[in-house]
């Protein structure tokens, strides 16, 4: 997947369908999901975030 995604692409949300492959980006989380939910309404979905080990990060509160 890395090979397919250019620099730019950096943490941007990742959406993809596990079963066909099939993927969307965009800098809203939300915004993949549902663009690839349009093209693959039964969607399996996988969601990550280009370069970064996690797709979010949760931090103690105080």
């Amino acid at each position: 997947m890395r090979s397919a995604l250019r620099a730019e692409d950096d943490d941007k949300f990742v959406a993809i369908d596990i079963e066909t492959g099939d993927y969307e980006l965009d800098e809203d989380d939300y915004a993949a999901v549902t663009r690839l939910r349009k093209s693959c309404p039964s969607a399996d979905v996988w969601l990550g975030r280009v370069g970064q080990p996690a797709t979010y990060r949760m931090r103690r509160g105080r």
